[in-house]
């Protein structure tokens, strides 16, 4: 597992080099897929990994929206530090032209026809796009796509 394996190393080397915010996050990283694991009582998908990734960073988005607005910057800037380090192990976004793309072709896939068929739409389409668009940016614009 490609990804696992470069997860491990940039612990490795954040030990190694006594990078203690790198370390601590992949540390948590690895303590999540690992409870996951357990909880699935198998080995995670690389899929499965990024969407794990995927919530992480979430999570610590909207940690920095609320450290924020509680005058916070010290905790808001280790959470913002967090997740550079992890969006390292995402793959890179898609453009917006290739999203667009992506969710016309989809559409046209399952036959979809209204704002109706979302749901038909979004499954298929959020496999395909794996963590490299945002979730709410992908829904909006397939939202556009249906009612225009």
């Amino acid at each position: 597992m490609e990804l696992l394996e470069r997860i491990n190393t940039a612990l490795k080397e954040a030990i190694k080099s006594k990078d203690t915010d790198t370390r601590n996050a992949i540390r948590m990283l690895l303590t999540a897929i690992k409870n996951k694991e357990k909880e699935l009582r198998r080995e995670l998908q690389e899929q499965e990994i990024l969407q794990l990734i995927a919530t992480a960073i979430k999570q610590r988005k909207d940690s920095i929206a609320q450290y924020e607005k509680g005058g916070r910057t010290d905790l808001a800037e280790a959470e913002r530090r967090e997740v550079r380090i992890l969006q390292q192990f995402m793959p890179e976004e898609l453009s917006p032209e290739a999203l667009q793309a992506l969710v016309r072709e989809v559409i046209q896939e399952v036959g979809a026809t209204s704002v109706k068929d979302l749901g038909k739409v979004m499954k298929p389409l959020m496999a395909k796009i794996a963590g490299r668009a945002d979730g709410k940016t992908v829904h909006e614009m397939v939202r556009q796509e249906l009612s225009g």
